[in-house]
């Protein structure tokens, strides 16, 4: 809640409790899940709150949201954020390391004058074991 004061944002109840919850997640979580979680522990907290707070907590630069491929954007703390690689034929996940989207993002912007989020989306193709599987 210090980060989220030191940038002016409110230390809510309903924030408290979903920061909680992303502290506590293996991974992302859409805004569903995130609802979910949260109002396990606090029932009265409606969706839209969800919604609310994390636009404000992305705002602020403590959340980040990323499209992982044709489902739902997902969120978590922004001090966990990675680019992602996603297997289109069997969903497997493989966080990149960032050295891998920052080269990426250095050339796009020498190329094309072009600044990317590489921590927005992921990059969809084909795990080995499936392209094995293919060939």
């Amino acid at each position: 809640m210090a980060l989220v004061r030191a940038h002016g944002g409110r230390a809510t109840p309903s924030r408290r409790v979903l920061l909680e919850v992303l502290f506590d997640a293996e991974g992302q979580l859409s805004a569903e899940e995130l609802t979910g979680a949260v109002q396990e522990r606090a029932p009265d907290v409606h969706i839209s709150t969800i919604y609310r707070n994390l636009e404000d907590l992305e705002r602020l630069g403590v959340v980040t949201h990323s499209h992982l491929g044709h489902g739902p954007s997902t969120y978590q703390l922004a001090a966990l954020a990675h680019g992602r690689l996603i297997c289109e034929q069997c969903g497997t996940m493989v966080e990149a390391p960032d050295d891998l989207f920052q080269d990426l993002a250095r050339r796009a912007q020498a190329a094309f004058g072009f600044s990317i989020n590489p921590l927005h989306f992921a990059i969809l193709g084909r795990c080995a074991a499936c392209t094995k599987l293919e060939a």
